[in-house]
């Protein structure tokens, strides 16, 4: 079963384009948007075990430059896929 995850980054001013382009070349990367609020990008990831969710987060996300901080919502129920159809 894999682990979804929704990753809010947020970023120096200025950054928020150039951090989203990074973020969608990463591996397990499904979606990713700017927003605006408090937060600048959210990057939606599925990985195979939180240990990889973990790995996904700390050596790939927080290390692109202009990244000052993330917090990850690991998903704990899908109540409706949308992509998919019924």
């Amino acid at each position: 079963m894999n682990v979804r995850a929704f990753i809010l980054v947020q970023t120096e001013i200025g950054f928020s384009s150039a951090v989203a382009k990074q973020c969608h070349g990463l591996s397990n990367t499904v979606s990713v948007d700017q927003v605006t609020g408090p937060y600048d990008v959210i990057v939606v990831v599925e990985c195979a075990s939180i240990e990889e969710l973990g790995l996904e987060v700390v050596s790939e996300i927080q290390q692109i430059e202009g990244v000052t901080r993330t917090l990850t919502c690991p998903s704990v129920h899908l109540v409706k896929n949308f992509s998919t159809a019924e």
